[in-house]
């Protein structure tokens, strides 16, 4: 009896363990890609600058990366605001949560896009460019898991904005801007510029096409 005792006592012990690594394992996915999809929001914003200004791919860069930075402190710290967190606490909770997995998202990114070929110097007409930033953002996201995984099991990281989690909104003013509907507006953006950057692609092959038959006259 003691003996069936101490097993129920073990199996509830490993339960209410697996129990808690599951909830800590959605956590720092919720986590990692909320600063995922600052990340790329700040991104494409960065690369539509650089292009417009006719700045170099080192400038851009920088640009893009101070952006990724700027959107997904921005994003982190609207839900806090909204559960009523003063302007500078939710600055200092966001900054000591966010920084280490925004930076090694944005290393990994760029090592990612620096690695395949032409993407770095693709505009945003080129279809490299909309196929090499889905497949580097994916590769950043789960470099970024485990780090966010980590900070979590420490408490820190996203284990220090827990408390405002599912609280009342004391400012409705705020927006309610749920990362499920981010990361959909992010895949429809991505999905869109490859569709468009497609369409250039064709109708700059059908026009050198026709261009090219109207230099040549036919022979008789």
């Amino acid at each position: 009896m003691a003996h069936d005792t101490s097993t129920h006592h073990h199996h509830d012990e490993h339960a209410g363990h697996d129990e808690h690594d599951m909830a800590s394992t959605r956590m720092a996915v919720s986590a990692t890609l909320h600063c995922l999809t600052g990340c790329a929001i700040g991104e494409i914003v960065g690369l539509m600058i650089g292009t417009a200004l006719g700045l170099s791919t080192l400038s851009t860069i920088g640009i893009a990366v101070g952006l990724a930075f700027l959107f997904g402190y921005t994003l982190s710290t609207m839900p806090l605001l909204r559960a009523g967190a003063a302007v500078g606490t939710a600055l200092s909770i966001v900054l000591a949560a966010d920084t280490l997995s925004i930076l090694t998202m944005e290393v990994v990114d760029n090592v990612v896009m620096a690695l395949i070929p032409g993407a770095m110097e693709a505009g945003l007409v080129n279809p490299v460019f909309w196929v090499s930033m889905p497949i580097a953002l994916a590769v950043a996201f789960f470099a970024a898991l485990p780090v966010n995984k980590w900070l979590l099991s420490r408490g820190k990281g996203h284990a220090l904005t827990h408390e405002f989690h599912g609280a009342a909104a004391q400012r409705p003013w705020v927006p309610d801007l749920a990362t499920p509907v981010l990361i959909t507006a992010i895949a429809a953006f991505l999905v869109g510029g490859l569709v468009v950057s497609i369409a250039d692609e064709l109708g700059g092959s059908s026009e050198g096409s026709h261009a090219v038959g109207e230099a040549v006259p036919a022979k008789v």
